[in-house]
């Protein structure tokens, strides 16, 4: 279990990445978050660098419990993680 304390925005990060790469592993979720974003796959990559995006991707991913169950299950990430690194994602600095 991840303690809110042990959640560095770098794991934070990486938590978001990986449930991106979790979403676009299957069509049908991809697809789902492409129209909910109203992102084109073509500019999936450039939005994964802004850490807004990665708090969108984490609100997507905690918002629906059958996907966060699936990406804790394929993962092995505690879903309280998600949580967690969302809050580390939306509270830390950002670079000027």
């Amino acid at each position: 279990m991840v303690r809110r304390a042990d959640m560095t925005w770098e794991l934070a990060e990486t938590v978001a990445i990986q449930a991106l790469s979790f979403i676009a592993q299957e069509p049908e979720r991809l697809g789902r978050f492409l129209a909910l974003t109203g992102l084109g796959p073509d500019s999936i990559r450039a939005a994964a660098g802004d850490p807004n995006f990665l708090v969108g991707v984490l609100d997507h991913v905690a918002g629906d419990e059958q996907l966060l169950l699936a990406f804790a299950d394929q993962t092995q990430i505690d879903p309280a993680a998600v949580t967690l690194a969302r809050g580390a994602l939306a509270t830390a600095p950002k670079a000027p």
